[in-house]
């Protein structure tokens, strides 16, 4: 309840019944309008996978995944997925796509370390997605001109709602700006990073942070990122300024994943050789896989920033820390 965020004079404009008719609302459209932008179509994709195969995500490094025993397979363990950053190379080659292609599927995931507040919960839903690119593609420039149509299907997405639901209005400016990670620490060097992204998200209403993971000038990283799915210099987030709570809110990690070359480095600098030898870090090692570019979108984040609402909880059902559904009630802020 400490990080409960309570907006003054919020009052809810969708009673519960409206709230799940517009989350339909936007992730038909966005998904369709996503797809469009980015040439990619909907797949299947695991809930869980075996730990031995590294294709599990390790996000910062420090999240326990939540793990079971099967009892067909003799109580053999496996981890619900943290993400499919990994998995979703593997299906691109499986399915035989070209470069240019690519596919997007739903992911759902439990994240038991994480500290909930409004924007975070135990529960993440998001669109993963994923294309093959060619080497000449592994750039700056390709990754901003790809991140430009996600925030297209972003921009379109909201002023359909817009049109739709009149109470929405629009925050989004017409256009994203970039900024890299050590950019932003030269900028506001005394600030923390999320405080540095809260200044950026505020000034331009839209931000791409780029270069995520490696350490800055400073001797720290802007933020943790696993060594093995995102090139550090070819990454980064979408953030946006989110008036209700007076936050930057990120919607998007992504970024064009790891080479031969970019993996070996990373692993190095992380101090994880042993990964090497896993079949997925192994298979990049080799050139066994296809070069790629990808990202999550989070599901209960786009829709509670369409519909202008102070919780996630009010998008998703999850669990809460003693004491937050009866205060966030007592604030108009219905959890689900």
């Amino acid at each position: 309840m400490k990080n409960l965020i309570i907006p003054e004079g919020y009052e809810p404009q969708l009673s519960l019944r409206e709230t799940q008719v517009a989350i339909k609302t936007i992730k038909d459209f966005f998904q369709r309008e996503l797809a469009k932008q980015l040439n990619i179509i909907r797949v299947s994709a695991p809930l869980f996978v075996f730990p031995e195969t590294g294709l599990n995500d390790n996000l910062n490094g420090i999240e326990r995944p939540v793990d079971f025993g099967i009892g067909e397979l003799n109580d053999h363990k496996a981890e619900v997925v943290q993400s499919l950053a990994k998995w979703k190379r593997y299906a691109l080659k499986e399915y035989g796509f070209a470069p240019g292609e690519g596919i997007y599927t739903d992911m759902n995931a439990i994240r038991r370390d994480e500290e909930t507040d409004n924007i975070h919960s135990l529960y993440v839903d998001q669109w993963d997605w994923e294309k093959v690119i060619n080497r000449r593609d592994r750039s700056i420039e390709y990754l901003e001109e790809t991140v430009r149509s996600v925030y297209k299907a972003l921009k379109v997405t909201e002023d359909y709602m817009a049109y739709e639901y009149e109470y929405i209005g629009r925050y989004l400016p017409n256009d994203i700006t970039f900024i890299n990670s050590q950019e932003l620490e030269d900028r506001y060097p005394e600030l923390s990073p999320k405080e540095r992204e809260y200044k950026a998200a505020k000034l331009h209403g839209a931000v791409f942070i780029e270069q995520i993971g490696d350490k800055l000038k400073s001797g720290e990283p802007h933020d943790g990122r696993a060594p093995d799915y995102d090139d550090w210099s070819l990454n980064g987030d979408i953030l946006v300024y989110y008036p209700v709570l007076d936050i930057a809110l990120e919607l998007s990690s992504m970024g064009i994943r790891v080479d031969e070359k970019s993996m070996a480095s990373q692993l190095k600098k992380a101090g994880c050789m042993e990964r090497a030898s896993l079949p997925f870090q192994k298979a990049i090692l080799e050139e066994n896989l296809p070069l790629t570019i990808g990202g999550g979108i989070g599901q209960s984040r786009i829709c509670m920033f369409f519909l202008r609402k102070a919780h996630i909880g009010e998008i998703q059902s999850s669990i809460w820390p003693d004491g937050t559904r009866a205060e966030a009630l007592k604030h108009n802020i219905r959890l689900l």
